[in-house]
């Protein structure tokens, strides 16, 4: 709880892993001799702010996740694990329908990055509190280019790389804005690209709190090489 308000975190995991080439949610992959999902989670028991914890999976996954993943570790704030739907956004909107009334600051979490850092977490909730709404990142490294969309890659743009930064999670929010921002997309049909999108339809300025470049997804095999070398290398706790 921060400043009298419940806190609680949905934690995505009901995406597909084809990226990955794995034949099991990658989310249950082990790194560190547990799921990445339980790394996940262990993160938000640990927040001083967290009072509670939504998981989001797929309908095939939830009971190997009740039975065989949540018990191996601490899940004292999970209240329930939600089916997730058929994008992202869908997921998120089931979730939002499960939290209780009274909950009046979200974060959305993605599943696949278990290194985020508890600090990270309880900052960006300090955050929220002066910034209304706030999105974790890191600024770009890399000189951004972007194209046109004829399908013939000719640089468009090439936008000042100190104005870009990468979008990570997780991402927080005031329960009713989030609430108010799905609807409204709905029913306008957009989909967005992550929450602060949507968010960002109600005329709602997204602050970016500064994260840590370790604060990966692990989308691909190779970022389970990368995983392996922040382990061993002592730099994620």
């Amino acid at each position: 709880m921060i400043d009298n308000m419940k806190v609680t975190a949905i934690i995505a995991a009901a995406g597909s892993s084809n990226r990955m080439k794995s034949s099991i949610n990658k989310t249950f992959i082990k790194i560190d001799g547990l799921p990445v999902i339980m790394h996940t989670i262990d993160k938000f028991q640990r927040s001083n702010y967290v009072d509670e914890i939504v998981v989001a999976a797929r309908k095939d996954d939830i009971e190997y996740l009740k039975t065989e993943i949540l018990p191996l570790g601490d899940t004292s704030k999970v209240i329930g694990v939600v089916e997730g739907g058929d994008t992202r956004q869908q997921t998120i909107a089931n979730c939002l329908e499960f939290l209780p009334d009274d909950t009046d600051i979200v974060l959305t979490h993605d599943g696949a990055r278990p290194f985020v850092h508890v600090e990270t977490i309880d900052g960006a909730l300090d955050d929220v509190l002066i910034n209304r709404a706030v999105v974790v990142g890191v600024p770009v490294k890399d000189t951004i280019k972007s194209v046109n969309d004829d399908g013939k890659n000719v640089v468009h743009i090439t936008p000042k790389r100190s104005l870009l930064w990468a979008a990570q999670s997780p991402q927080v929010f005031f329960a009713e804005d989030l609430r108010r921002a799905y609807y409204y997309c709905e029913l306008e049909g957009i989909e967005g690209t992550d929450d602060s999108s949507l968010v960002e339809k109600l005329g709602i300025d997204v602050h970016m709190f500064l994260g840590t470049y370790d604060n990966i997804k692990l989308t691909t095999p190779e970022d389970l090489v990368l995983a392996k070398l922040f382990i061993d290398n002592g730099d994620v706790k």
